[in-house]
């Protein structure tokens, strides 16, 4: 584990009242060959558990871990993930959701990915409920290709010198993005205002910050063959709001918008 030389990085874990996945999301953060520079938990309305699991790994942590959390009030992701950014205190902002296992390079990856005035959204290798729930049993992180219960393991292969070949995969596709895999730079975040916390309820606010982020001239790139995670299986969100979150992706594609104005800068 090293915190290596690099500009400063932010972690960002989003989660809900889910801590035993959490859990192997953190040991697995702990596991870096390349260590963030802190870690934000940011919370959307977690119970008592999450946050004595929370204060377990900030007791063993080399590194400071946050927790940043608001009521429960429904699906608040986008504001909880502004809340999370405007805590950030680093040049370089790493997002990721809760019910992942990061290989072990994840966050060395993503830091010799960066580049200015791009951001970056990565893949996600699928684990079946079967084999979910042994990891989640047995507490472990391990998770070899060869696992029984992987899909999509083509998203697993960790080749680095073609990461950067793969730059401009899917370049012009909005939809190719994965909130759950991102990364950006803190002042581009800024520029665009965050998140658009128009946004209630599961989908397209990853798509949306994408659009507004290409229209002010951040280019976007994708991490392919580097930054691996491993989705651990649960029942699928709710998709009551997706028609809604879909119109104002829309409005802001067609109107090339930049800005939102409910976004980050309420916290800042």
């Amino acid at each position: 584990m090293s915190t290596g030389q690099h500009s400063g990085v932010s972690l960002i874990i989003s989660t809900y009242n889910w801590p035993q996945a959490l859990n192997l999301c953190l040991k697995s953060v702990l596991n870096q060959s390349l260590l963030p520079n802190e870690i934000i938990i940011a919370d959307d309305g977690s119970t008592v558990e999450t946050k004595n699991l929370v204060e377990q790994f900030q007791r063993i942590s080399p590194i400071p871990i946050h927790h940043v959390w608001q009521p429960d009030e429904g699906f608040q992701l986008a504001r909880i993930r502004n809340k999370a950014i405007a805590f950030a205190s680093k040049a370089y902002i790493i997002q990721i959701d809760g019910d992942l296992i990061l290989d072990k390079n994840f966050v060395k990856d993503h830091v010799a990915f960066q580049h200015e005035r791009t951001f970056v959204s990565g893949s996600r290798v699928i684990m079946n409920k079967e084999l979910s729930e042994r990891l989640l049993a047995s507490e472990s992180i391990d998770v070899p290709l060869s696992s029984k219960g992987l899909e999509n393991v083509f998203n697993g292969l960790r080749i680095p010198f073609l990461s950067k070949l793969m730059k401009d995969y899917k370049q012009e596709d909005i939809y190719y993005i994965r909130g759950c895999n991102m990364a950006f730079w803190r002042k581009d975040l800024l520029r665009v205002n965050g998140y658009n916390e128009s946004f209630v309820g599961w989908g397209r606010e990853d798509n949306e910050i994408g659009s507004r982020l290409i229209n002010s001239g951040v280019r976007k790139r994708i991490i392919k063959f580097s930054g691996i995670v491993f989705h651990i299986c649960h029942k699928e969100k709710t998709r009551i709001s997706l028609d809604s979150n879909d119109q104002v992706l829309q409005l802001t594609i067609s109107n090339k918008l930049t800005y939102c104005e409910k976004g980050l800068s309420q916290y800042l």
